[in-house]
C-alpha cells in the first residue's frame, strides 16, 4: 500500500530556502519568513486568525540523530499536500494540509517518536518499521491519554509516513499497522467529551460575574475612558514640558505646600516599590521630569513621599454610581491602564456569554460589525445583528482549514448589553480595526506584531476581572455581589457558550441580571435562528433543555417513590411522566436524543421554583400564551392553568413564604401591610387545597 500517487518530487531545500512557500503566506503579511536551517520556524506567516497564539516549530527537542531527517519531513509537510488518492481512502476529517497550530502539534508528535526511538537505540527513520510502529502505537494506547488524543497522535504518525513518500529524499519509514489493520486496536476505550461535556459556569458564579461585567460596560465605561484619555494627556504634557525657572518655581511651590501641611504626596509603584509620581507631578506643575528627579534628590522628596504616600487624583468628574453613590471619589492617574484592562475584559464577558459565540470568533470581531439597524416599514427599529468571522469551521475549496476564516452566513443577534459592549470597544479602537486589537488592549506593549488578544490571554484576564470585581464589592460593602469561586475551577473562555445554553434551559427566572437577558436570548437563539447554521448553539440549547427535563422527571420520580404527595390539575400526568425516568438513567444525552426528548409530549415537565410549581405542559391547556407555542413561558405562569402540579416540597416552600410575608406585614403599616397579609392568606389557602387533594404514587397509578 502506498500513501501517494506518483508525483514530481520537490528539489531538496538548502539552508537559506524559505520554510513557507509564497502561496501559503497570508495576504498582508510583510514580516520575516524562517529559513530551512534556522533553529526555530515561526508559522505566523501562515496564520490569519487574529485570536490564536502563534505557533512555532522548535528543533531543540529533537535528538541530534533525527534532526536532519525530521527537518526535511517538516518542510515537506508545509510545502506539499496529500493527494486526492490518499484522502479518498480516509475519513472526511482528513485534509491535504493542516493549519499552523495543528502543523506544530504534528511535528511535536514526531519529536516524541524520535525520542522514543533513540531510547531504543534506533537512530534512522528507515529502521522505524511497521513492527516498531506497532509497539509504539500500543504504547500510546496504554499511556492514559484520552481516545481522541491518541487518535490524533496516530494520525500524525500516518502523516509522517505519507509525507516521507512525498519527500525529495525519502527515509523509507514503515507503514503504520493501523493503516492496514484498522485503528480500533490502537485506541483506548471511548470517554465522554466535547463541547456538550464542558461544565457550565455555576449560576452562583455567573450571576454576579455578569452583574459586574454589565455594570462596568454601562455604568463605569465613560469614567474609565475619560480617565485613560486624561492620563495620556498628562503623560504627553510631562514629556513635552521644558526646564525653565518658572516651571521649577511652580514645582517647588506645589511640593512645599504638601510637605508643610503634612499632606499626602502623590506616589506610584515602580517595580513593585513605592516611588514619587514624577510624571504626574511634572504634568500638573508644568515642570520637566528631569526637574522633578533632580529636585527630589536634592530636597529629599522621595523620602517624604515614602513616609506619607498619597493618590494621584485626576481632575475629571466621576459620573458612575454604585449602590446609589459615586463609585470613586476621584479616579487615579495610576489606575487608568488597569481599569482599561478590566473594561476590555468586561466587554468580552458580555459578548461571549450573551451571544453564544466561540471565544475565537468573539476576539476576531471588528469595529463596525454591529451597525444600528434601519427601521422597518412601520417605523419600528430592527434587531441589531453582528457580522463576524468564523475560524473553526472555515474551509477552502479543497476542504483545507482557512486560518483567515470566513464571514458567517447567519449573523448573531445582539441584545442591548452586547450592543453596549461593542460600542464601548469601538471607542477604544480605530474604525475597522479588531475590537480586541492587542495594540489597544495590551497597554504595556509586551507583544509585537498584529492581531487580537489571544483566547488564552482573555482567559487570564477573565480571572483577573473576577479578582478586581471582588475587591470592589468588598471595599463597597457589597458582600452579596462577591463572585464566588466556580466549583469546577477556572472560568476561562470556552465555558461561556455552554453556560448560556445551560442557564437559558434551566434558569428562565433566575438571578436578576440573568433574568433580564434570557427572555430575549431564548427568542433570539431558538426562534430568530431556527436554521441549523448557528454553529451548534441551537444544538447546545436543545441538549441542555433535554437534560433539564430529564433531571426534573428523575427528581420527581425519586420524590414520588419516597412517598411525596402531588396535587393540581396536572398531577396524574406528572406521575405518568415520572414513570419514564428509569429509561434515561445513566444516559449521555446527545443532540439526536435531545430532539427526541423535546418532541415527546409526555416528557414536557418543567420545574419552576420561582413560582413554586411544576408545569406539566400541554399546549391546548396552556394559559401562559394561549396554546400557540410548543413550550411554556415559565415567566408568565397563570395560577388557574390546567398544566400546574405541586408537590409536598413546593407546599413547604409556599408556607415558608407565607410566614415571611406575615412577618414583613407586622413591620409595614397601612395598606401595604394588609396586602402582604392577604398574599400570605392566599398562599395558605393553596397549601390547604393541596393537603385535601394530594395524591401519592399509588393513587396516581390506580
Amino acid at each position: 500500500m502506498t500513501a501517494t500517487a506518483t508525483l514530481q518530487l520537490l528539489a531538496l531545500p538548502g539552508p537559506e530556502t524559505p520554510v513557507i512557500p509564497d502561496h501559503r503566506i497570508t495576504d498582508g503579511y510583510t514580516g520575516p519568513v524562517a529559513c530551512f536551517a534556522d533553529p526555530s520556524w515561526p508559522l505566523l506567516p501562515m496564520n490569519g486568525n487574529p485570536g490564536v497564539t502563534h505557533s512555532t516549530i522548535h528543533w531543540d527537542p529533537f535528538p541530534a540523530a533525527f534532526l536532519e531527517e525530521m527537518r526535511l519531513l517538516a518542510w515537506t509537510l508545509i510545502n506539499r499536500e496529500l493527494t486526492s488518492v490518499f484522502l479518498r481512502e480516509r475519513g472526511p476529517a482528513w485534509r491535504s494540509r493542516q493549519s499552523p497550530a495543528v502543523t506544530s502539534k504534528t511535528v511535536g508528535t514526531w519529536a516524541h517518536l524520535a525520542e522514543w526511538l533513540t531510547e531504543r537505540g534506533i537512530t534512522e527513520l528507515r529502521d522505524c518499521t511497521t513492527e516498531v510502529l506497532r509497539e509504539y502505537g500500543h504504547r500510546l494506547r496504554d499511556s492514559g491519554a484520552a481516545r481522541g488524543t491518541v487518535h490524533i497522535m496516530l494520525s500524525s504518525l500516518t502523516r509522517l509516513w505519507a509525507f516521507d513518500q512525498l519527500s525529495a529524499r525519502p527515509s523509507e519509514v514503515g507503514c503504520p499497522p493501523w493503516e492496514t489493520e484498522g485503528v480500533d486496536d490502537y485506541l483506548p476505550p471511548a470517554t465522554s467529551g466535547g463541547e456538550n461535556e464542558t461544565e457550565a459556569i455555576a449560576e452562583q458564579t455567573m450571576g454576579p460575574l455578569l452583574i459586574w461585567a454589565i455594570r462596568m460596560v454601562e455604568d463605569f465605561s465613560d469614567d474609565i475612558l475619560a480617565a485613560w484619555a486624561e492620563q495620556n494627556r498628562l503623560h504627553a504634557a510631562a514629556r513635552a514640558n521644558q526646564t525653565t525657572p518658572a516651571s521649577l518655581a511652580s514645582l517647588k511651590s506645589f511640593m512645599d505646600t504638601l510637605i508643610a501641611g503634612g499632606l499626602p504626596i502623590p506616589t506610584t509603584k515602580w517595580y513593585g516599590e513605592a516611588a514619587l509620581a514624577r510624571t504626574y507631578i511634572a504634568a500638573i506643575t508644568g515642570a520637566s521630569r528631569n526637574q522633578v528627579d533632580n529636585t527630589s534628590r536634592r530636597l529629599g522628596w522621595r523620602q517624604a513621599a515614602l513616609r506619607n504616600p498619597g493618590p494621584c487624583p485626576l481632575s475629571i468628574p466621576v459620573t458612575g454610581t454604585l449602590a446609589g453613590i459615586t463609585w470613586r471619589e476621584a479616579l487615579d492617574y495610576n489606575e487608568g491602564a488597569y481599569l482599561m484592562r478590566q473594561l476590555g475584559s468586561a466587554c468580552f464577558i458580555v459578548i461571549a456569554y450573551l451571544t453564544g459565540m466561540r471565544p475565537g470568533e468573539a476576539v476576531g470581531l471588528r469595529s463596525g460589525c454591529c451597525p444600528d439597524p434601519e427601521p422597518d416599514e412601520q417605523g419600528q427599529p430592527g434587531r441589531h445583528l453582528i457580522t463576524s468571522t468564523v475560524y473553526k469551521t472555515a474551509r477552502d475549496e479543497d476542504g483545507n482549514h482557512r486560518s483567515v476564516g470566513e464571514v458567517r452566513e447567519v449573523p448573531w443577534v445582539a441584545i442591548a448589553p452586547v450592543v453596549n459592549a461593542i460600542r464601548v470597544l469601538e471607542r477604544i479602537v480605530p474604525d475597522g480595526e479588531l475590537l480586541f486589537d492587542h495594540h489597544a488592549h495590551d497597554l504595556r506593549g509586551t507583544r509585537a506584531g498584529t492581531g487580537a488578544l489571544t483566547v488564552q490571554t482573555m482567559g487570564d484576564r477573565v480571572e483577573d476581572f473576577v479578582s478586581w470585581a471582588n475587591e470592589e464589592a468588598t471595599s463597597h460593602g457589597l458582600m452579596s455581589e462577591v463572585i464566588p469561586p466556580d466549583p469546577h475551577g477556572a472560568i476561562g473562555t470556552e465555558r461561556f457558550r455552554r453556560s448560556l445554553a445551560w442557564h437559558i434551559a434551566r434558569r428562565p427566572g433566575g438571578l436578576v441580571a440573568l433574568a433580564i437577558q434570557y427572555g430575549h436570548l431564548r427568542t433570539s437563539v431558538s426562534v430568530g435562528y431556527a436554521s441549523r447554521s448557528r454553529d451548534g448553539i441551537h444544538d447546545l440549547l436543545d441538549v441542555e433543555t433535554a437534560r433539564a427535563t430529564i433531571d426534573t422527571v428523575a427528581d420527581l420520580h425519586d420524590d414520588l417513590e419516597d412517598g411525596i404527595g402531588i396535587s393540581g390539575p396536572a398531577a396524574r400526568r406528572a406521575i405518568k411522566a415520572a414513570a419514564t425516568a428509569a429509561q434515561f438513567e445513566g444516559t449521555v444525552i446527545n443532540t439526536r436524543q435531545a430532539r427526541q426528548i423535546l418532541s415527546n409530549p409526555e416528557l414536557a415537565v418543567y420545574d419552576n421554583p420561582n413560582t413554586l410549581l411544576m408545569c406539566v405542559y400541554k399546549r391546548d391547556k396552556a394559559l401562559c400564551h394561549r396554546g400557540v407555542k410548543d413550550t411554556p413561558s415559565l415567566d408568565r405562569c397563570v395560577t388557574t392553568c390546567g398544566n400546574i402540579a405541586r408537590t409536598d416540597q413546593h407546599i413547604t416552600k409556599i408556607l415558608d413564604r407565607a410566614d415571611y410575608l406575615e412577618k414583613q406585614a407586622a413591620h409595614v403599616p397601612g395598606p401595604l401591610g394588609d396586602r402582604l397579609r392577604r398574599n400570605a392568606s392566599r398562599l395558605r389557602d393553596l397549601a390547604d387545597v393541596h393537603q385535601r387533594t394530594r395524591i401519592t404514587l399509588q393513587d396516581g397509578a390506580a
